[in-house]
């Protein structure tokens, strides 16, 4: 076996596709053909099943993958742990996160990462909770910062930080309260209210708490569904409803805000962000430096 050939083979396991595995080698579709064929013929065996366009491991190829990985992530780290020692870490690193961390927590992470590793270049992915659970679990990610758990036996968490949300209100007469103090829980059956997207872990928490405290969900008026937090943000503004955001994307003084950030009385919308990954992979020698620092900090 070629190195270079389980390198091919991850890809194509990876991103269930020859085109994309070329692409995201930097060869032609042709040699990724011949990558697989020339491995399958070594090892006397079928390790990829293609139906058309569809491809997924034989019960080999899931077998081989398992070591594949570990091969060529001990390779990387040989390289990884050659260059630390000249202080010269150097690659590229692909973050994938939900919105929250994405926007106000990882952007610390990385700047000061990049301080102490000036070589390495990153991509940041922003995606909902449970995208980044489903590219962890079919290894197009190799890890993910997310703010909700998705049970599977394929994935370990790592608490990072804790966060809460708050309901935010448009900034009228109604509601004329210090941002950061409390309103009653009638709120939630007397206004329009402005929901995140299926996926989203703001929404399973809201949902999860709102039927911890015996809330039935369809007795509120959800005029709206919306992926992104500054557009709530705006829509609460314009007085279209209430919304519920995360405390770390709240500035200490929203004074110049034309909403108003409150607690509920009786309901604690509290939850952490995780660091997430496939507990039977080796993270790559980057993501492991990634991973071990950002837990140092």
């Amino acid at each position: 076996m070629e190195f270079r050939q389980l390198e091919t083979f991850i890809q194509v396991s990876n991103l269930k596709s020859f085109s994309k595995a070329s692409e995201a080698l930097y060869i032609t579709q042709p040699t990724v053909t011949n990558h697989i064929q020339n491995l399958e013929k070594e090892l006397d065996t079928i390790l990829i099943n293609r139906y058309g366009k569809s491809i997924t491991l034989t019960d080999a190829g899931k077998l081989l993958y398992k070591y594949a990985v570990n091969i060529v992530n001990s390779c990387e780290m040989a390289k990884f742990d050659l260059a630390s020692f000249k202080g010269k870490i150097s690659g590229h690193i692909h973050i994938y996160s939900s919105s929250v961390p994405a926007r106000n927590v990882i952007p610390c992470m990385i700047s000061d990462f990049l301080k102490k590793h000036s070589k390495v270049t990153f991509t940041l992915f922003e995606k909902d909770s449970k995208k980044v659970i489903d590219y962890i679990i079919s290894g197009e990610a190799e890890f993910g910062i997310v703010g909700a758990r998705h049970d599977s036996s394929h994935l370990e968490y790592i608490d990072l930080i804790e966060d809460n949300l708050l309901v935010i209100v448009p900034k009228t007469s109604i509601y004329s309260r210090e941002n950061f103090s409390s309103i009653e829980k009638d709120i939630l059956f007397n206004e329009n209210i402005l929901f995140r997207e299926d996926g989203s872990g703001t929404r399973s928490l809201i949902e999860k708490t709102l039927i911890e405290n015996n809330i039935n969900i369809n007795d509120l008026n959800i005029v709206g569904y919306i992926n992104d937090t500054e557009a709530i943000k705006e829509l609460v503004s314009k007085g279209l409803g209430i919304g519920f955001i995360s405390e770390k994307s709240l500035d200490g003084n929203l004074s110049s805000e034309n909403y108003n950030a409150l607690y509920i009385d009786g309901l604690k919308f509290s939850r952490k962000f995780y660091f997430a990954y496939h507990k039977h992979r080796q993270l790559s020698p980057l993501a492991n430096a990634f991973k071990s620092f950002i837990l140092d900090i």
